[in-house]
């Protein structure tokens, strides 16, 4: 049977799920991430939809399906065990006029969702003539190689200015990062070190821009204030510029200089007069306090947002400065990503007030203080490594 795909934006509209199973869960996720307000309606209700409801993600009422519980509805979601239930919330959609998803006879309702993915911004959708497997195994294999840059993902039509720094490991260009790989891929115009997967820049298009900023002792290509310059100018001008150097570009390798001038995102673990050197270590079992409150380094915690108040007060029992600069980063480098910034005496607080949970890495050292910090969201300078 032929159909009509189309892309639905669900912003603010009320989607009711009924039925709170692990489809359900699979599938109030997706809703919510793509910004709709959620009504799931069951007897009974897994943990994963209990947690959602528990956070204020989503709305649950606990009971069996009655009608007029479709009222308003902009679209359902049937996913019950009982064919019957189905069958009716299918009918009293179509009754008022509203599309409906069956989970157990997709073929048999209005709408169905395609096996169905999200590669940064690309989403893939993919029906297979009403053969689930098939579809998913389609997708799985476009996804893959979107994943791995190895699709024309480099935008066409104009778009803001972007920036990325890609730390490219110690050269061989197999050992890039698979997200490095696939930013590398988007690229209008790459600033590359001699140091960085130089070979990869053979498999870009003709019209990329690329620039040799390379430095060997005693002889710099450009100077990191023309570095500086040429980044800010083409991202200024709406290019997607990528700044491909060979390792970790906050370790040693002035990234934070790059993206203080481009009045952007990260804390970098080194900076020239702040930190010449970092440690880290797990949140779990704080040991050796004293020795770590008494070094001049950078201090990565993971794993420590429930030990924080311990960690912040045992660090200054043993000396370190109160107004020690501390940042909380929590989901890095996902589109949920939170940066909280304080101070050593006072972080744990503020945690609590925040509700920071993890995942998240704690940070502390004056390099969380490097100038334009609390621009840590900003779309325009993204950092991988």
């Amino acid at each position: 049977m032929s159909s009509y795909p189309i892309s639905l934006n669900l912003a603010g509209k009320r989607i009711v799920v009924i039925g709170a199973g692990s489809v359900a869960a699979q599938r109030v996720v997706s809703l919510i991430a793509a910004g709709a307000r959620v009504l799931v309606i069951s007897p009974s209700s897994n943990s994963r939809i209990a947690e959602l409801a528990q956070a204020g993600s989503l709305e649950f009422t606990q009971r069996p399906y009655a009608t007029g519980d479709l009222d308003t509805a902009w679209l359902v979601h049937a996913t019950t065990n009982d064919v019957c239930v189905n069958e009716r919330v299918a009918a009293d959609a179509e009754a008022q006029g509203t599309w409906c998803i069956r989970a157990d006879k997709a073929m048999l309702s209005k709408a169905w969702t395609p096996a169905s993915t999200r590669v940064d911004d690309i989403t893939v959708a993919v029906t297979a003539g009403g053969d689930p497997r098939r579809a998913i195994a389609i997708r799985d294999a476009i996804a893959e190689q979107l994943s791995q840059g190895l699709l024309p993902v480099r935008r066409v039509r104009p778009t803001h200015g972007h920036v990325v720094l890609i730390g490219g490991g110690p050269g061989d260009p197999e050992l890039i990062t698979v997200r490095g790989r696939r930013e590398l891929a988007k690229a209008d115009v790459v600033v590359f070190d001699r140091l960085g997967p130089t070979a990869l820049l053979e498999t870009l298009a003709p019209d990329v821009e690329q620039i040799d900023s390379g430095k060997s002792p005693g002889h710099h290509t450009l100077t990191q204030e023309e570095i500086n310059t040429v980044i800010v100018d083409r991202a200024l001008k709406g290019k997607r510029v990528v700044r491909l150097k060979g390792g970790d570009p906050f370790v040693f390798a002035r990234g934070s200089e790059e993206v203080q001038a481009c009045i952007a995102a990260g804390i970098p673990l080194t900076h020239r007069g702040l930190a010449n050197g970092y440690a880290v270590i797990t949140g779990h079992q704080l040991q050796d306090l004293a020795a770590l409150a008494q070094i001049d380094l950078t201090l990565v915690v993971l794993m420590g947002v429930a030990n924080l108040p311990e960690l912040t007060s045992g660090l200054m029992k043993a000396g370190k400065s109160s107004s020690t600069p501390v940042a909380l980063i929590e989901q890095a480098s996902t589109p949920h990503q939170r940066v909280t910034v304080g101070i050593l005496s006072t972080i744990s607080a503020t945690a609590t007030s925040l509700g920071v949970r993890n995942p998240a890495v704690i940070v502390i050292g004056d390099v969380v203080a490097v100038p334009n910090l609390l621009a840590a969201q900003s779309a325009l300078v993204q950092s991988i490594h």
